[in-house]
């Protein structure tokens, strides 16, 4: 771990209590907005907008592994009942954002069933357990399919699934798919889904 990053995470943590507890932000943005107009001086290891961003995207792959690191301290971070679920996250609501973001040729056009709306931008694939407690977690393309995006964290992350015995894995229908069950299996998951009409039990 380095400096930058025990320096920042000790800033984002003192911030957002003293944020949450004084001030009532909720908000990481809204809170860092009002630090660094306000109190420079209470706070005065806490970067600049320019350079807090930099440094955050520079200790990604740290911070990410500081997450699962906190994760696999809690007792539920070994429940053997998973759940898995995905979420739109919206990245531009016009052409133009579209044409000129970043983001461009990563995220694309998908569709919100529960909104019942079309979107741009990425979707966020979850495995959690009952809890909340994440413990995989993806972006991807709209247009990638839930079961294919699952079976690739899976794969990243099959020393997870490797060191433990009989994973359930509760999903939605969407999941539903002989081979993909199948190959679940393989790995010692049970897929436990509703049943899609005119499915046969056998």
């Amino acid at each position: 771990m380095t400096t930058d990053l025990n320096t920042l995470l000790t800033a984002l943590y003192v911030c957002l209590a003293v944020a949450q507890a004084l001030f009532g932000y909720h908000s990481e943005s809204r809170w860092l907005r009002y630090a660094n107009k306000h109190l420079t001086g209470m706070f005065p290891y806490l970067p600049q907008r320019a350079g807090y961003n930099k440094r955050l995207r520079s200790t990604l792959g740290l911070v990410k592994r500081m997450i699962r690191e906190l994760a696999m301290d809690s007792d539920f971070w070994f429940d053997n009942l998973w759940i898995t679920d995905s979420t739109p996250v919206p990245c531009g609501m016009s052409r133009p954002t579209v044409q000129r973001s970043n983001l461009a040729g990563w995220a694309g056009y998908g569709y919100c069933a529960s909104h019942s709306r079309f979107f741009w931008g990425l979707r966020l694939n979850l495995v959690c357990a009952p809890t909340g407690m994440p413990i995989m977690w993806a972006l991807a393309n709209p247009k990638i399919g839930e079961r294919e995006v699952l079976a690739a964290m899976l794969e990243v992350d099959a020393d997870l699934v490797a060191d433990r015995e009989g994973i359930v894995l509760i999903s939605d229908k969407g999941f539903a798919s002989k081979p993909f069950e199948k190959a679940l299996a393989g790995q010692g998951i049970e897929l436990l889904r509703p049943s899609r009409k005119r499915e046969r039990h056998h």
